[in-house]
């Protein structure tokens, strides 16, 4: 199952209300930046390969693409030379890949997709690539809060030792609306703090949070949540705003609005904590909207640009 087919089976979720966070945890000048608008086609709707979406970043003005670990291994060594240069020219670099193992489902699959991972890691360190990101289902059928967690903390760290080997954390990312984490017999993972006891529990040193507006304004965490990690504790950022009139906890994943869209989510000090932390990171727009989806590829991927170059401005 992926992301996109366990969103369609959810209900619909969540409130207008803000953070209740002020910039007043935000005292004295703002920092330079260090993170990077970054261009994920497959989350605006844009179907493109690994040269195509070094294109449209360019031709858009990101400064960080998604990189393609199939893509990238596959290249012979001048391939890549040439790949790299070309990026170089475009002030672009790669932001994080997406983790290929399919864990959350049958030990059979989860092996399959581990045989494979050394290969592509490998391939992910030449060219450069050390951020990798997922995502956790929030609920399930059949297991147990402890019976889930204990067989997330097992199968990641395996995918989290291999990735280590070549320099490359692991992001995960917490699913945060109600109608998701309900939506099964057992609820698992939904907020920050529960993930990081699971990150806690693998252990490994390589692994961190995929942290997205979204989930985390549903989950009730907070800036100050934010403003108690490390740089090193965020692997890869996802920004997003919330549809307006919809309460809270009916709001639906597969639902979203792009950043600065309506302001229900208060994305000014979830920036602004994240920027102080010294986060060096992408931070790309997953919107999963309609809209969005069906507009043309240039039309899309301007509509994410100038949303991101929005948000930053409320960087205190």
């Amino acid at each position: 199952m992926n992301r996109r087919e366990f969103i369609s089976g959810t209900a619909l979720g969540i409130s207008v209300l803000s953070t209740g966070v002020t910039n007043t945890l935000f005292a004295g000048p703002a920092k330079s930046r260090k993170m990077t608008m970054n261009l994920v086609c497959g989350a605006i709707g844009v179907s493109a390969n690994q040269v195509e979406a070094i294109e449209l970043a360019s031709r858009h003005g990101f400064e960080s693409v998604e990189a393609d670990a199939n893509y990238l291994t596959g290249l012979s060594d001048d391939e890549l030379t040439r790949l790299m240069a070309s990026m170089k020219e475009k002030n672009l670099s790669f932001g994080a890949s997406g983790l290929s193992v399919e864990f959350r489902q049958d030990e059979l699959r989860f092996k399959d997709g581990m045989e494979k991972l050394p290969r592509l890691a490998a391939g992910l360190k030449r060219a450069g690539v050390d951020r990798m990101g997922t995502w956790l289902m929030p609920c399930d059928g059949k297991l147990t809060y402890l019976q889930n967690f204990r067989q997330h903390a097992t199968r990641l760290k395996e995918v989290a030792v291999v990735l280590k080997d070549s320099g490359v954390r692991l992001g995960l990312e917490y699913v945060g609306p109600k109608t998701s984490w309900t939506s099964r017999r057992f609820s698992f993972i939904h907020t920050m703090p529960e993930m990081r006891e699971l990150i806690a529990e693998i252990g490994t040193g390589n692994v961190g949070l995929v942290l997205d507006s979204w989930h985390w304004w549903h989950a009730s965490d907070t800036a100050a949540d934010i403003l108690a990690l490390e740089a090193k504790d965020v692997v890869a950022v996802d920004l997003n705003d919330a549809p307006a009139g919809i309460p809270k906890d009916q709001q639906s994943d597969g639902k979203r609005e792009i950043p600065c869209a309506t302001g229900v989510i208060n994305l000014g000090p979830f920036l602004s904590a994240l920027n102080q932390i010294g986060y060096d990171g992408p931070v790309r727009v997953e919107p999963f909207n309609e809209a969005v989806r069906k507009m043309s590829k240039d039309d899309a991927c301007e509509a994410a640009i100038g949303s991101l170059k929005k948000a930053f401005e409320l960087i205190a």
